[in-house]
């Protein structure tokens, strides 16, 4: 279920993105990230919450009083600290954390676009402010103005349970900072005076959203991981002791898995099918993957066809 949310959540955001282009509509996205969302939330304003969404006051004595007098200890160059008292956060790994921090998102969304309309046009009668999938929040609006409104209320409602928006434009590797998306050059979106970094592509939910809403850039970048993926695994391929059929289960599980996360790219491109495929066949081709007949050990005279067939069967 988690899956086919992601993939639909990942395709209306494209599809708005390639919309805007095609009605020739200006579009702002605002990309949020939060410093350690989990781990930040204000647990007294939490219980308040769960009285606000009619959750009865039974109940919540019974979730606070599992985090009541909560202790943790931590591994620091090979020593356990002494323990100590977590204040704040909902506890990572429990079945119910998901929930708690969802109430959360849900009221800080409601609560900062309640008030006007700052989204783009979805039906006639009705604008759409953002797209949210846990703590990945997408915020969208037609104009630059309505863009700095929206984020100046989101930040605030953040602010009052305690999540911090990040702003940095040092992010990691693996590290994201709220970045802003927008069909124009105008001026930056500002939280507490400072700039938000403007993107060409943004990381969206494991998947490249640019600003043509369209998927090559995202699949040369799986083609790429792939590509990596497999060359990892070249003793595997090159093995006189492994058979086939467990050659073929490794690739589907370790390369193929990489190059089709999700399933996401339901629009591609003619161009970009015949480069995947070229990528995949091609023996001469110094970036392409090696034929699959070479790098599952088998016959040359093995028509990639028929091993395409052992593949997706």
């Amino acid at each position: 279920m988690a899956i086919r949310q992601i993939k639909n959540q990942i395709a209306t955001l494209r599809i708005i993105v390639e919309q805007s282009i095609g009605w020739n509509s200006s579009l702002y996205i605002n990309f949020i990230d939060y410093e350690k969302a989990f781990d930040s939330v204000d647990r007294t304003t939490l219980w308040k919450l769960l009285r606000h969404y009619s959750v009865p006051q039974k109940i919540v004595n019974i979730i606070q009083n599992s985090y009541d007098g909560l202790h943790c200890k931590i591994v620091h160059g090979g020593q356990l600290t002494k323990s100590f008292e977590v204040k704040t956060g909902v506890r990572q790994g429990r079945l119910l954390s998901p929930f708690l921090f969802l109430l959360v998102i849900d009221w800080i969304l409601k609560t900062s676009t309640s008030e006007e309309k700052h989204g783009i046009q979805w039906t006639s009668s009705m604008q759409l402010d953002d797209l949210d999938f846990a703590d990945d929040l997408a915020l969208l609006s037609q104009t630059q103005q309505q863009m700095q409104q929206n984020t100046i209320s989101v930040a605030a409602a953040s602010a009052a349970i305690v999540l911090n928006i990040h702003k940095g434009k040092n992010a990691g590797e693996d590290e994201q900072c709220s970045s802003s998306l927008s069909s124009t050059c105008t001026n930056s979106t500002t939280i507490d005076g400072e700039d938000l970094e403007d993107v060409k592509t943004f990381t969206y939910l494991g998947s490249i959203i640019d600003e043509q809403g369209g998927s090559d850039v995202d699949v040369k970048a799986r083609m790429g991981k792939a590509r990596t993926a497999y060359l990892q695994l070249r003793n595997i391929w090159n093995s006189k002791q492994l058979s086939t059929n467990i050659k073929v289960r490794i690739f589907n599980t370790n390369v193929k898995t990489v190059l089709l996360l999700y399933d996401t790219l339901q629009k591609i491109g003619a161009k970009v099918i015949t480069t995947f495929h070229h990528s995949l066949n091609n023996r001469s081709s110094n970036r392409s993957f090696i034929s699959l007949s070479k790098k599952l050990s088998m016959n040359w005279y093995v028509p990639n066809f028929s091993i395409h067939l052992c593949l997706t069967t």
